[in-house]
């Protein structure tokens, strides 16, 4: 039986419920109001760290390797398929057939630290019944998912070569096909002359551009030809010193305060015979070793070393933060009793960084090119492994032996300190926390409000919601907030992941691939944190007519900083709504001259999207990015502001602080 009820009653009653419905979810009715309420007085005012936020670069996700580092070949020393010939050459490919050559590898290379070579039997020749292709036989290297060659750079190609008679290898950028032609050149040489390993350079000039390009070395002549050690490098790189432009420009956008490097559990290893040594990553970086990292599962030819990462982090005028291992790894553990050994090793590497150019270690530095000390003043011992059984014992013979040798340095303690007191001695203490709830996260703005003021300060060296989207963001502003208001015990904050290749997640604070990259909102959220350094913040109390769950998805902070640009000063409210509703925001300063604020040139840069869980990619790269304008007139100078903020935003109001 079907419904008495008229079909047009029916739709009147439908129309009617979503109206209602509509009113409740979007209407004005269900606007919020609220009261930020600052005293920007100078005794309320409270100092925030030179330090508080900086970065953390780890090799993971392929941030170095293909990332960071410039380098556009993969295993450029054949090492990543292990020490035991023949080997996997992976991801080096054949030009050719088995009737053409054949590819393999043996341990004849002329540096000790990594013997592996590869060895090319070319069956084929220039003419004759087996004559080679006309284009050569050979192999190829693609990079990380592809080299991006662009048209009038320059690229510094270096390899290795022997072979058992006289040469004519053409070493060529193509297509990822190899049928586009982009740069090529030549190396020819006598028999004699290649007998022995003998170092070629060639620079080759792109006449194309191809971000999925490879490089290839071919030969259309008969004999054996020995490759080592092969690298292919743009000379347009930051600074001119190895690193990525874009990527690194995007660093320095942040303005970091500090550089924590070179991880992460990429120091630890899953076992400690894959664990990052500083001392296999210095030095000519034909004769670094490499190593397996087993816990993010990659290889890595270390070009990105300890020298390197000091150099990044003075080039980015920032402070470099050294974490390195404490003889545990998250398999294996060595005894107190037998650690010291692994202590000299971090007494070396500070002696690296700090000596003079004279010292043992020292020296090498200075024979890398940079004869001054690098500004090395904290190190952290360890990482995450404050559970483990050997972790206190061993902690405290490096920290004996480190403050005795460098008494200024900060030692980070792996130990948590927000909620009890450490039972050993620490500058600071490390604490990570990851979630994939923005609420969550956004409820950790309290994790150091009873943090005592008489111990360590912390170092939140790791945290991120892990989701790529808006949501993540607001919900790690709200927390940021909260270590902004207890500044006085945390010192420093950094996000983790830094860096991702987009074939590996985009979760990470910026996703790249071979030519192009992007922020995620949680780069840009990191931005709107970026003048908090040395700022001065100012007690901000936040009243709101609505229930405590509202009220907890309401957060806000006030400091004032100095632009030195302009030397402009200016009072920054923050504000992050986690909440679906618009919400009317009366800002009440108190404690500033009469008429000191000028509304008219202050501004207002907000992050939010359509829809919380929008997220940036290749294709949208600035799906969700903060908008910044002239803050609209709310008001006049002198009295107080009203602003509108809007549902799942984050809110930067920068006010135009003159004096009279």
């Amino acid at each position: 039986m079907g419904s008495c009820k008229s079909p047009y009653v029916v739709l009147l009653l439908y129309v009617l419920v979503f109206f209602v419905y509509q009113s409740f979810a979007f209407g004005v009715d269900t606007n919020q109001t609220a009261k930020l309420v600052v005293d920007a007085s100078e005794a309320s005012g409270r100092p925030i760290s030179e330090t508080m936020f900086g970065i953390f670069i780890e090799e993971f996700n392929n941030a170095g390797a293909g990332g960071l580092w410039a380098e556009l070949v993969s295993n450029r020393g054949f090492e990543a398929g292990g020490p035991n010939v023949p080997s996997n050459i992976d991801p080096w490919s054949i030009i050719g057939n088995e009737s053409s050559l054949i590819v393999s590898t043996d341990r004849s290379s002329c540096f000790d630290r990594n013997k592996v070579a590869l060895r090319m039997e070319v069956l084929c020749d220039s003419q004759g019944a087996n004559s080679c292709p006309d284009d050569g036989v050979g192999i190829y290297n693609p990079g990380f998912w592809g080299m991006n060659i662009e048209k009038g750079k320059t690229y510094s190609v270096v390899l290795y070569v022997r072979s058992s008679g006289s040469i004519n290898v053409s070493v060529s950028l193509t297509g990822s096909d190899g049928l586009q032609k982009l740069a090529a050149a030549n190396i020819i040489a006598s028999g004699s002359e290649v007998s022995n390993w003998k170092k070629f350079k060639v620079m080759l000039e792109a006449q194309g551009t191809n971000p999925n390009s490879r490089l290839q070395l071919t030969t259309t002549r008969k004999g054996f030809i020995w490759f080592d050690q092969v690298s292919v490098m743009p000379l347009d790189t930051y600074k001119g010193h190895g690193f990525r432009k874009d990527l690194v420009q995007m660093l320095e956008d942040l303005k970091p305060q500090f550089m924590r490097f070179p991880g992460g559990c990429f120091v630890e290893g899953a076992w400690l015979r894959n664990a990052f040594r500083w001392k296999e990553t210095i030095g000519p970086w034909e004769e670094r070793p490499g190593h397996f990292g087993d816990v993010w599962m990659y290889w890595t030819d270390d070009g990105l070393g300890y020298f390197e990462f000091l150099q990044l982090a003075e080039d980015l005028g920032t402070l470099p933060i050294w974490v390195f291992n404490n003889g545990i790894s998250h398999n294996d553990e060595v005894d107190t009793a037998s650690v010291l050994p692994f202590v000299q090793e971090a007494l070396d590497g500070l002696e690296f960084a700090r000596g003079n150019p004279n010292s043992t270690w020292g020296s090498l530095r200075a024979a890398m090119g940079h004869p001054e000390p690098f500004d090395l003043r904290y190190v952290g011992i360890g990482n995450e492994d404050c559970g483990k059984k050997n972790y206190r014992g061993n902690y405290l013979k490096f920290y004996t032996a480190i403050k005795r040798a460098y008494p200024d340095i900060k030692i980070i303690s792996n130990c948590d300190g927000s909620s009890q007191k450490l039972d050993h001695p620490a500058d600071l203490f490390d604490f990570h926390f990851y979630t994939d709830d923005a609420k969550i996260m956004s409820s950790m703005a309290h994790q150091f409000d009873h943090t005592s003021r008489s111990g360590p300060k912390a170092f939140v060296s790791e945290y991120a919601v892990t989701k790529g989207s808006l949501l993540a963001a607001l919900g790690e502003a709200g927390f940021l907030i909260g270590l902004e208001k207890n500044s006085d015990v945390v010192e420093m904050a950094s996000y983790a992941p830094l860096f991702s290749n987009d074939r590996r997640a985009n979760f990470a604070a910026i996703v790249f691939n071979s030519s192009h990259l992007y922020g995620t909102p949680s780069y840009w959220m990191q931005s709107l944190f970026s003048e908090s350094s040395g700022a001065t913040i100012f007690n901000a109390t936040l009243k709101t007519n609505s229930s405590t769950d509202q009220v907890e998805q309401l957060l806000a902070s006030a400091i004032s900083w100095k632009n030195s640009e302009n030397e402009n000063s200016y009072l920054r409210i923050k504000i992050v709504n986690l909440g679906t509703n618009i919400v009317n925001l009366k800002i009440v300063v108190d404690g500033l001259e009469p008429n000191s604020i000028n509304l008219s040139e202050s501004t207002k840069t907000v992050l939010t999207s359509t829809n919380v869980m929008d997220e940036n990619s290749l294709n949208e790269p600035k799906k969700v990015i903060p908008n910044r304008s002239l803050l609209e007139k709310a008001g006049k100078d002198g009295e107080d502001v009203e602003v509108v903020i809007s549902p799942n935003s984050f809110t930067s109001i920068d006010f135009l602080i003159e004096s009279s």
